[in-house]
């Protein structure tokens, strides 16, 4: 798509979940970015009634930049595909499995792409915490079900700890995950069409890669293309590539990753509609390519289509498991 053709170009902001904000960063900076190109941008912001405001001021192409529930887990996409507008980022099931981060493990285990051990339980079921966690051991870490941008999520040392962070994540999510913490580098590689872009690593001034981190300038120090060797680096290439290709991802996304002093790495999860915003990892890889962020915005606005369009997960090695399972400790 050129910004001579004058499509209307929707860009999908704001939204219903505890995400807002960030997604109003990102969704004005990739505005600002088409709008610089020549296109014609409406800023469309998202509420419950989003199916009247489309109705009523028509667009031709929708750039969904939503973060969080109702908008990053199919929701909005389906609705889109209803009214026949064609839209940017993953389809309406491969956004909902990268959005639950149950389902992504799950098929993880299945396709054989390493991810940490953890095990899911109802935020209300506090009174069986312990019998469950049995001897998964300390330190664990904890995250909503379905949320993003690190909200809700951290660390427990204890029992005590573990609690009071199932708690804290069952204020976003009705199920917790709960994981074992995995000391490493953190990085995020950057997924276009598929294929990998590069990776980049964070080194959070904090324990880990928290919302703070994120998204307040000067909490996080970056280095691209990450700090490892050429052949651990082009495995963790891989593994984004794996990850992403067995949820169905198509477009844009991110994959974040820990690599461990043990020669191992682990997916933490697969982000289809990663933060566009100037603190974001994206377009930091990107640039790292040689797309400036407009080209990034524009790459990705290009790939938009309508209907069904989730890629074929990458053949399991002949290994994998033949069943999927919503425990798994090792």
């Amino acid at each position: 798509m050129s910004a001579g053709e004058k499509k209307r170009i929707g860009v999908l902001l704001g939204g219903l979940g505890s995400e807002r904000e960030i997604s109003l960063k990102t969704g004005e900076a990739v505005a600002t970015a088409l709008t610089d190109r020549g296109y014609d941008v409406q800023r469309v912001y998202v509420d419950r009634d989003l199916d009247r405001v489309l109705r009523q001021n028509p667009i031709d192409v929708a750039f969904i930049a939503l973060h969080g529930p109702y908008g990053e887990d199919g929701c909005v996409q389906g609705l889109l595909e209803l009214l026949g507008i064609p839209y940017t980022g993953s389809g309406v099931l491969a956004s909902a499995l990268a959005m639950d981060k149950l389902k992504s493990k799950e098929l993880f285990r299945l396709y054989n792409v390493p991810t940490p051990p953890y095990y899911a339980i109802d935020a209300d079921r506090i009174d069986s915490l312990e019998e469950m966690h049995g001897s998964f051991g300390f330190p664990a870490f904890v995250k909503p079900r379905r949320a993003g941008s690190s909200i809700g999520a951290g660390r427990a040392n204890d029992m005590g700890e573990l609690k009071e962070r199932v708690v804290e994540a069952g204020h976003f999510d009705d199920s917790v995950i709960v994981e074992r913490f995995v000391t490493g580098r953190e990085v995020a590689v950057g997924i276009l069409d598929g294929r990998a872009l590069g990776a980049i690593e964070i080194a959070p001034k904090g324990t880990f890669y928290d919302y703070r981190s994120k998204y307040q300038a000067g909490q996080s120090e970056y280095h691209f293309p990450a700090r490892l060797s050429p052949t651990r680096y082009k495995g963790v290439l891989n593994i984004a590539e794996r990850a992403a290709s067995c949820l169905g991802v198509t477009g844009a996304a991110r994959v974040d990753i820990l690599v461990t002093e043990g020669e191992n790495e682990y997916v933490l999860e697969v982000n289809t509609l990663p933060g566009m915003t100037p603190t974001s990892l994206l377009p930091k890889i990107a640039a790292g390519a040689g797309y400036d962020f407009g080209d990034l915005c524009e790459a990705i606005l290009d790939r938009a289509t309508l209907g069904s369009r989730e890629a074929r997960p990458a053949r399991a090695d002949t290994t994998a498991t033949t069943s999927v399972v919503g425990l798994a400790i090792d």
